[in-house]
């Protein structure tokens, strides 16, 4: 009998595309329906849901109960709404269903949206004390595309206090814990995202990234995590390329791309085919040749999955911009810096200042301090690094390197302070890895590459020219097919 897992990888390699993935028959569906509904992918739960194999009502039970037997232990998602309210919820997307009124891929699919995001009626603290009772009046342009594509809103996925930090940890909700292991981090900022899908209570999740936000949680929690390039998926001015933006994050590769497609401001291709490997060359930098402290073990484990390749004829070479580095971090910072000027309010209000964590304090002060002139520096150095990447795409079809300096750490620890002997000068400098891609606005998604001998998960990145984003998620598509890490599991604890 051929097997679901055997039918989807049949579908991509015969170029079926994504769309073509809501056309599964309904009697595979039927007769190798996991025990575990939550066990489904995203793409798979839609298309039962579509044919009505299962009802919405059945999907929201099976979710909730998951959600109730483990977010206790691992606080991912907050700020849930009354169960009784969501199945009721769900039942209207059944009547719906059964008047021929489908709303979407996402039709009666449970949804939290990240809590940097308002949606009406829901809860949004942005993870800030200031804001813990503040619900949200109107859907954040991200939140109403996924709730147009007919999701329900359970709750929010927990965050850094304003989204700040590579660290899920907030003094209105707590820290979140790694899919992995619930003492470790799960990262950030969009950690409660990747960790309630790594725990499978969620179908899917939205997250941003300015310094890795999508990237990062998306290795400490064997998940995709995807940072389009800028302008996919809001809009920007002609010839900008910030340095943030949102995206998407999934269970697999084929999840993240249909998420992608309902976040994008902008048409994007509809059909995704794994990329032929064979003579793909891959720009392998490591830790830049020294200039980045890493954990032991980070680069290794990141080099096994580069082997793996070899049998697809993948070629690696490993490889250092031309470029100086420093530069880079100072234009990072620069920019970083710029963007708190938002905040000079509450840090000039002293009773909002007390409640604000002081990493963020610190930036605002950096951000007082800069003039005219370190922009224009700063904006010169980024135009530079744009031309490097240029040059880098020239030779090599994609970058990689690893997702975080660090294994997930304990998430009583607020950040490292020092990594391989060598002290990190900054609550974020032990999160350099990112920059290279957030500076040049390309796209950039999140592989994992399995866990280290203590059972701690990482990632690689894998980095594409601007624009090319297509390519960068076949690719992806691709390894997905010679390597197994998106498809290991981890063991879970239960609250009980």
């Amino acid at each position: 009998m051929i097997t679901r897992r055997k039918f989807l990888q049949d579908s991509i390699r015969s170029s079926i595309g994504l769309s073509g993935l809501l056309l599964l028959p309904a009697r595979l569906l039927a007769s190798e329906m996991p025990a575990d509904i939550t066990e489904l992918s995203a793409s798979d739960l839609s298309t039962a849901i579509r044919q009505k194999d299962i009802s919405c009502a059945e999907v929201m039970r099976a979710y909730l109960d998951r959600i109730h037997r483990y977010n206790p232990v691992y606080n991912a998602i907050v700020s849930m709404l009354d169960d009784d309210e969501l199945l009721n919820q769900a039942t209207v997307a059944d009547d719906e269903l059964a008047r021929g009124e489908y709303r979407g891929w996402m039709h009666g699919m449970p949804h939290a949206i990240k809590d940097v995001r308002g949606a009406a009626g829901l809860t949004f603290t942005s993870g800030s004390p200031l804001y813990a009772d503040r619900i949200a009046d109107v859907d954040h342009p991200l939140a109403a595309a996924i709730r147009g594509a007919g999701a329900i809103f359970i709750g929010k996925t927990n965050v850094p206090e304003f989204g700040l930090g590579s660290q899920s940890y907030n003094p209105v909700f707590g820290a979140t814990g790694s899919a992995w292991n619930p003492a470790l981090t799960s990262g950030g900022s969009s950690g409660g995202a990747a960790s309630g899908l790594g725990t499978h209570m969620l179908p899917s999740a939205d997250g941003s990234d300015t310094m890795g936000s999508l990237r990062n949680p998306g290795a400490f929690n064997g998940v995709i995590g995807f940072r389009p390039s800028i302008g996919v998926t809001a809009e920007q001015q002609p010839g900008e390329r910030s340095i943030s933006t949102t995206g998407p994050m999934g269970r697999n590769t084929a999840d993240t791309i249909q998420l992608l497609k309902t976040l994008a401001v902008k048409p994007v291709a509809e059909n995704y085919s794994p990329m032929d490997l064979s003579e793909v060359r891959i720009g392998w930098m490591g830790n830049l040749d020294g200039y980045l402290s890493m954990e032991s073990g980070v680069t290794d484990i990141c080099e096994e999955s580069l082997n793996s390749l070899s049998a697809a004829a993948v070629k690696v070479d490993a490889v250092k911009p031309q470029f100086n580095l420093s530069d880079l971090w100072l234009a990072w910072t620069t920019i970083r810096h710029s963007g708190r000027t938002g905040y000079h309010d509450l840090y000039n209000d002293p009773e909002a200042r007390a409640l604000l964590k002081p990493e963020l304090k610190w930036e605002i002060e950096q951000s007082f301090m800069l003039t005219d002139g370190d922009r224009r520096v700063a904006n010169r150095i980024r135009s530079d690094w744009y031309r490097e990447l240029d040059l880098l795409f020239d030779e090599y079809d994609f970058l990689a390197i690893p997702s975080a300096q660090v294994f997930p750490y304990p998430k009583e620890n607020h950040w490292p302070q020092e990594i391989a002997g060598r002290r990190m000068d900054t609550y974020h400098r032990w999160m350099e890895v990112v920059i290279l891609a957030s500076m040049g606005g390309i796209p950039v998604i999140n592989l994992p590459v399995g866990t280290d001998a203590l059972g701690r998960p990482m990632g690689m990145q894998i980095m594409g020219r601007f624009g090319d984003d297509k390519r960068v998620l076949e690719f992806a598509l691709a390894y997905e097919q010679v390597t197994d890490y998106v498809q290991r599991r981890p063991q879970l604890v239960d609250a009980n």
